[in-house]
């Protein structure tokens, strides 16, 4: 059985096709500049052929899976023969708002629930959407999946999930927490699981998927009770461009004193120029900000230190919310590859008796247990595999 996996965003199409069987990557790339100019990569992984990139024409999400197919299909890059080999299809979904607490089969019911959250994540929602509708024109019958980010979270007690506005903003228009990375936080907390002992029950984890996007969340007996993104993913700690959690009035006051900003302009701030970009002025990419304190740059030191200590600061709210801790788990692009921002982030953690072992933490993108010698919870390392996750979702909802 093969699985085609599709991430698409407003511009963009991600994908990897799937053999279910052994669970092997067959293939994967990215559609990008759709409705501009167009390009396409496109990298087989399971048979040695070689790589395919070029600029072409994409004016829409349609020719782009038209392109994906070619490719996938062809004699000189192609890993099937022909489209009938492609058994269903798994989107990824930012947003199922309150109605979506796990995967489903996708028609027209689901579209339409799922066309509602436009205003909970007005540039994810539409991206997805048109994915779905494109390989629907491309591919008619195939079965299509949709996997959703928030549903992970829909564990959340409502003490934690239920802002502290007037009730009515819920009841009527479904504002609460709703959280995301949910594929990511799932993969990984159930790897580490297996690695304490393989049973759910009475474990409490903190997985940190930490990236240019990036959340944290508590999970108890394999359910999450909390997280850090709300009904949108600007809230919570530091990220590449996003702020994170501020005061709410920052909003008015930027908007104030940066001659009279429209509520979207100030919001592009805070989601586009802010988190370790905005502190930093050099970029909004980790590594970019680490050569730059080698360089001597200060505030690319304090970006650092801001994003290091929020999410330390989550870490030990968390132990309490769980009862205590028996793993911390670091993933996503800077939580796998890291080695200073894992350091730093336990550093500040080993006032309560959790530390690393600094010579077991000099790997990257590799599962590994890098605890110190008597840290009171277990430092792991878990590569993430948010795609595996829709592909199993979907091979499993498709009863295959």
């Amino acid at each position: 059985m093969n699985v085609l996996i599709i991430n698409a965003g407003s511009s963009s199409l991600k994908y990897q096709l799937f053999e279910m069987k052994t669970e092997t990557i067959l293939a994967k790339g990215i559609c990008d500049r759709i409705g501009i100019d167009g390009h396409i990569k496109h990298t087989p992984v399971s048979n040695g052929k070689p790589e395919f990139e070029s600029d072409i024409k994409l004016p829409t999400h349609a020719e782009a899976i038209s392109a994906v197919i070619e490719e996938l299909t062809s004699a000189e890059y192609g890993v099937i023969k022909s489209l009938s080999e492609i058994d269903a299809v798994g989107h990824r979904m930012v947003h199922g708002g309150r109605k979506f607490y796990k995967s489903v089969l996708i028609d027209q019911g689901v579209l339409d629930a799922v066309d509602e959250c436009t205003m909970l994540a007005p540039l994810h929602v539409p991206a997805n959407l048109t994915g779905v509708e494109a390989c629907q024109k491309v591919m008619p019958g195939v079965p299509q999946v949709a996997v959703f980010d928030t549903a992970f979270h829909h564990s959340m007690p409502e003490c934690a999930c239920i802002y502290p506005i007037p009730y009515e903003y819920y009841e009527k228009y479904d504002i609460r927490r709703y959280g995301f990375h949910g594929t990511s936080h799932r993969f990984v907390s159930e790897k580490a699981i297996e690695m304490l002992g393989g049973k759910a029950e009475g474990t409490r984890i903190i997985t940190c998927h930490l990236g240019n996007g990036s959340s944290l969340a508590a999970i108890k007996d394999g359910k999450c009770v909390d997280t850090t993104m709300g009904v949108t993913p600007l809230e919570g700690v530091p990220m590449g461009t996003r702020c994170g959690s501020v005061d709410p009035s920052l909003v008015r006051v930027l908007s104030k004193i940066e001659r009279n900003l429209t509520i979207d302009q100030t919001m592009a701030i805070l989601n586009k120029k802010s988190g370790v970009l905005g502190v930093s002025g050099v970029s909004s990419d980790f590594r970019d900000i680490e050569e730059a304190i080698r360089g001597g740059n200060a505030r690319a030191k304090l970006a650092l230190d801001i994003f290091n200590y929020q999410v330390a600061k989550v870490i030990g709210s968390y132990i309490i919310v769980l009862g205590g801790l028996d793993a911390i788990v670091f993933t996503a692009g800077v939580g796998e590859n890291s080695i200073n921002t894992r350091k730093n982030i336990i550093g500040l953690l080993n006032g309560i008796g959790i530390s690393i072992d600094e010579k077991k933490n000099e790997v990257r993108a590799v599962q590994a247990d890098v605890s110190g010698e008597g840290s009171k919870a277990r430092v792991l390392i878990i590569p993430t595999d948010e795609e595996l996750v829709i592909a199993r979702d979907t091979k499993a909802i498709i009863g295959a």
